[in-house]
């Protein structure tokens, strides 16, 4: 079968707001560059994103990027790398300036300034009092946001590849990454897309769990392309559960709700989280929030005819600032909840929501392997950034308004690189002529696979598989069966069967894809947690309560083909300044 092939000097796979900051450096700077995404680019799911960007601008309260930086450290249960969390916080506020200047509609103080909110873990003096920190855009940073940068893009001429999704990475004899085989989801025609960088922008995975804030697109493409070329998944074990998803349905409710002044409840109407952190209380850090909530259910303080989910009252706040602060929190609460937050407190649950793993980059966005016959070396020609890549800023567990300043800096960072490292390599290089052999034989598979199980049957499964055996609290004997039947799973999804073939947009052969994304995801998940015998961030193990840092300090690695782990130290020496050695995490 004859491939079409189409070259550029970069492919971007995803046009969330990391994929979109890091193709309009490329196109400012006169590249050739493409932009695949499933979905239009201002429905990627950056939109859905609704707190803020964390920047030390000091707009409200004083504020200082060492303190941000401390508090991201404290935050990640100090198994993020100091330096790029250093490397991350120093550009905060220039890069939150620079989308000012790109044409942000942030909303705005009395005096013009940037209107800045408090969020969970954000605090002043190094664990002092709450820091004031996230510039927001009412409760629609993100969809502003994402606008922002499409738009910019259009004046830069980046060309966008609207409902194509990336397949496999092309990788020629020595390894380096040349390009990636391409879907259009509309024809069905597959494509192989050269280019002499290649950036992942996928964005997250939350989908292998059965309760998720993330939107259906999220089905860990660039981990399962990734993982299907050999490189390894970092830091898998550790998945963030929002505290706050709508009951029932998932949908986000933002912390930018208890960042101005709403709080929980419990059947009794008792603040519970002055119980679990005295200090910060409703703005403790997520893991410990969610932690807190899922206790209460299991004490029997839940709310509702079955005790299963709790309260989130706001009503106190008074009609203006929900109107003009919370305006899209309202309507989310009306719709999906079915009741109106001026008047009465919204039903919630802990809802998967990040994931603070992902392909192992540095803070240049390189993609790094580490080899056991010595250090890491660079991916030549592979770059990721955003939720997909693990640099690792957000360590066990991710601080709220640091994802969108994450998928700035890096964006910026990996664009800036790409644009140095073509200057060094001005040719496309030679491919071998099957080098679309094996993305074609899977497609040929799925296509003839006869008598297999539904890809619906297999997807329920597998969400059910992690919804249950890898939650918010984890259990040894919990995770042994997780283990096995997440393998299970993984088999049955080598025999599913394209029942529907006539379905618009090739909706069944698209939905195969993904699932085969999603296996990789939850098996690296799965063992990556069985593995790690302590508790840290998001990682809470029944059975290992407490942190163990002179055992686990160091991060994860998932080799799929191999089916095994590997481990690498944590990076505790930042840049410039002292390290914040590892201490107790308290709120």
């Amino acid at each position: 079968m004859a491939i079409v092939k189409r070259k550029f000097d970069a492919v971007i796979v995803g046009a969330g707001g990391a994929g979109m900051r890091a193709a309009l450096q490329l196109s400012e700077a006169g590249l050739k560059v493409a932009v695949l995404s499933k979905v239009f680019p201002t429905r990627s799911h950056t939109v859905a994103a609704q707190g803020g960007i964390a920047a030390a601008l000091g707009n409200v309260t004083e504020d200082n990027w060492h303190w941000h930086m401390y508090d991201t450290v404290k935050g990640s249960d100090y198994l993020g790398d100091q330096d790029a969390i250093e490397f991350m916080c120093r550009q905060a506020s220039e890069v939150v300036y620079e989308l000012e200047h790109f044409g942000m509609p942030f909303d705005r103080l009395d005096n013009g300034k940037i209107y800045q909110r408090p969020f969970g873990g954000q605090s002043q003096h190094f664990g002092g009092a709450q820091a004031t920190r996230s510039c927001a855009a009412a409760d629609r940073t993100g969809h502003a946001m994402l606008h922002t940068l499409y738009q910019r893009n259009v004046r830069a001429n980046t060309q966008f590849f609207v409902e194509w999704m990336g397949l496999d990475l092309v990788r020629d004899e020595g390894g380096d990454v040349c390009g990636v085989m391409a879907l259009d989801m509309e024809t069905g025609e597959v494509m192989l897309l050269q280019a002499r960088a290649t950036l992942f922008a996928t964005g997250g995975s939350a989908r292998i769990f059965g309760a998720s804030t993330n939107a259906f697109i999220n089905t860990g493409d660039g981990l399962g392309m990734a993982a299907r070329a050999g490189i390894p998944l970092q830091d898998m074990e550790f998945w963030q559960f929002h505290p706050t998803g709508v009951y029932g349905v998932g949908v986000l409710i933002s912390e930018a709700v208890r960042g101005e002044g709403g709080y929980l409840l419990n059947k009794d109407g008792e603040r519970f989280m002055e119980r679990y952190a005295p200090h910060a209380k409703d703005l403790a850090s997520r893991d410990v929030v969610s932690r807190a909530l899922t206790t209460e259910i299991k004490e029997g303080r839940g709310c509702g005819r079955d005790g299963d989910h709790l309260l989130l009252k706001l009503d106190h706040l008074g009609a203006e600032v929900i109107h003009t602060r919370l305006p899209g929190i309202r309507e989310i609460a009306m719709k999906f909840a079915h009741v109106d937050p001026i008047h009465d407190p919204i039903p919630v649950t802990p809802t998967a929501h990040y994931m603070m793993g992902g392909i192992p980059t540095n803070f240049n966005g390189q993609v790094v392997v580490p080899y056991k016959t010595g250090p890491e070396e660079v991916v030549q020609g592979f770059y990721a950034v955003g939720e997909c890549a693990c640099v690792s800023v957000h360590g066990a567990n991710r601080l709220g308004t640091n994802s969108l300043l994450d998928i700035l800096v890096f964006g910026r960072a990996a664009g800036q690189q790409i644009i140095e490292d073509l200057k060094k390599n001005p040719h496309h290089k030679p491919l071998a002529p099957d080098v679309a052999d094996g993305t074609l034989a899977r497609l040929a598979r799925l296509e003839n696979q006869k008598d297999g199980e539904s890809v619906a049957q297999v997807s329920d499964a597998l969400r059910k598989t992690m919804q249950t055996h890898c939650g918010v609290f984890r259990f040894a004997e919990m995770l042994e069966q997780g283990v096995a039947r997440i393998g299970e799973v993984a088999e049955r999804a080598n025999h599913t069967e394209i029942r529907d073939k006539s379905r618009v947009f090739n909706t069944a052969r698209v939905e195969a894809l993904e699932l085969d994304n999603l296996v990789k995801v939850a098996v690296a998940t799965m063992a990556s947690a069985q593995a790690r015998t302590e508790s840290r961030g998001a990682h809470a193990r029944d059975d290992f309560p407490d942190r163990d840092d002179n055992k686990w300090l160091k991060h994860t690695l998932y080799f799929n083909e191999e089916q095994r782990l590997d481990y690498k130290p944590v990076r505790l020496k930042p840049l410039t300044v002292p390290s914040f050695p590892p201490k107790a995490r308290t709120y």
